[in-house]
């Protein structure tokens, strides 16, 4: 009952609370985050100043702390929520409005990547294991192409009741408003349960009869429709088909339970598969900018990217990223072994496909605005592990920062790597460029562990 002092080896109450969060100023962590961070701005600046209009980096940089972007309302809706963006100097515009979103989305799908193979890597105890293996990006991908090549043009009208305005349908609303009001008049007088539902239909009837009879009465609500294309369903595709992807996966691997080995092995099989499926998918598209779209899509790109893809990803990722960190604990439990978090009282099963559920969510936001980009889910794990060791409270929040780095270098040199060595204004997609560097960074990886695959 009574609580021992500091000195006899442990702490207040209220001490706790304090020292939960002391693993976030770990040396190393707080290293990780600060060069990433670095590295982010530093690519970012480089980013934003090369382009048809040149400027130097001290013009971008200039561009990009502008006060009268940074502390306006108007410019902040219209690049986070869509809408009429306001007049800024020509420079500024097209850091603002053209660069930097590339650099935001680089950010948001090198985190999600990151976090997604985590995660992954975790449930199944293998290191081999990311968003690609598992089959997640496969099936993500095969839903977009099949909503690119089947249905480019698809809009959807969604019917929603809204209300008339007052001003316009006067009569309407006042009967509306009697109807409202003498009911509750007559509860207000005790009217009983069944006198007030009778009542009520009545005043239905006669509100029906008053605006069909009556000129000049009009319902108060209509019927609207808000039409959604095919762009704005892309990461619930995307979430849609990782999803089922990975059901697929889990049942395969399903025999009383599932196992690590079982669901990697199951994840490729379905990887495969769908692979094979968007192959195919080229053969059906008759248009030669819907294949060429959908290239870009399989090998993961940047390009053309803008403040909608920006808006698109950004709210599912901020779940993800927010359920990933609460889920930590979990992972740190189920690296222990089964038999051991069986012991703690945990459902393995469950708390796996919770998990699952979260890396699918990551992996298909940034499917859904960049396509497939290799390699990113698999080594950024590994470096932070390297980097910070093993504790998954500080794995999620160090790929939270690496994969961003990663994925926005990566980028530069998928952006200009090619006017540097070839001099020409072309640029090869993202997903090249960090497979050209994840590969030999897993050579060295398998070449330096003795025990490669298991964690």
């Amino acid at each position: 009952m009574h609580n021992e002092t500091a000195a006899g080896g442990t702490t207040q109450p209220g001490t706790r609370d304090t020292r939960r969060f002391a693993w976030l100023l770990d040396p190393k962590l707080l290293t990780t985050v600060l060069v990433s961070s670095v590295v982010v701005a530093l690519a970012g600046l480089v980013q934003v100043s090369f382009g048809a209009y040149s400027m130097t980096m001290g013009q971008a940089w200039g561009a990009v702390v502008d006060p009268t972007v940074l502390f306006d309302q108007q410019a902040w809706s219209a690049f986070l929520l869509g809408g009429e963006v306001p007049e800024m100097d020509p420079g500024t515009l097209i850091v603002w409005n053209i660069r930097l979103p590339r650099v935001f989305v680089a950010v948001i799908v090198g985190m999600n990547l990151a976090v997604s193979g985590a995660i992954f890597q975790a449930i199944t105890r293998n290191e081999l294991a990311s968003p690609f293996i598992l089959g997640v990006s496969s099936g993500a991908g095969l839903m977009i192409l099949l909503a690119l090549v089947a249905i480019p043009s698809f809009v959807l009208a969604v019917p929603f009741v809204a209300a008339t305005g007052a001003q316009e349908n006067p009569l309407g609303w006042a009967a509306f408003g009697a109807w409202i009001l003498g009911l509750a008049v007559a509860w207000r007088y005790g009217l009983g349960r069944r006198r007030m539902l009778a009542a009520g239909l009545l005043g239905l009837v006669g509100l029906a009869v008053a605006f069909v009879a009556v000129p000049g009465v009009s319902p108060p609500v209509g019927i609207e429709s808000l039409s959604v294309t095919v762009s704005s369903l892309l990461p619930i595709l995307a979430a849609l088909g990782g999803a089922v992807a990975f059901l697929v996966v889990y049942a395969i691997a399903w025999k009383n339970g599932t196992s690590p080995v079982r669901l990697v092995l199951a994840g490729v099989i379905v990887g495969t598969f769908f692979g094979s499926l968007q192959t195919a998918l080229f053969y059906f598209a008759d248009d030669i900018g819907v294949v060429q779209s959908a290239i870009a899509w399989t090998t993961g790109s940047l390009t053309g990217t803008d403040w909608e893809q920006v808006r698109l990803a950004l709210p599912w990722s901020i779940v993800a990223m927010v359920l990933a960190l609460a889920g930590a604990r979990q992972c740190n439990v189920l690296l222990l072994g089964e038999r051991t978090a069986r012991s703690l009282g945990m459902s393995i099963e469950k708390v796996r496909f919770a998990l699952s559920g979260v890396a699918v969510l990551a992996a298909a936001a940034s499917i859904a605005v960049a396509g497939i980009v290799g390699f990113v889910g698999l080594i950024v794990p590994h470096m932070v592990r390297n980097l910070v060791g093993s504790d998954y409270k500080k794995v999620i929040v160090g790929c939270l920062f690496v994969g961003p780095a990663l994925l926005v270098s990566a980028d530069v040199g998928a952006r200009l790597g090619l006017s540097v060595l070839m001099d020409t204004d072309r640029q090869v997609p993202v997903g090249i460029v960090t497979g050209l560097v994840g590969g030999p960074y897993f050579l060295y990886l398998m070449r330096k562990q003795e025990h490669m695959g298991q964690i």
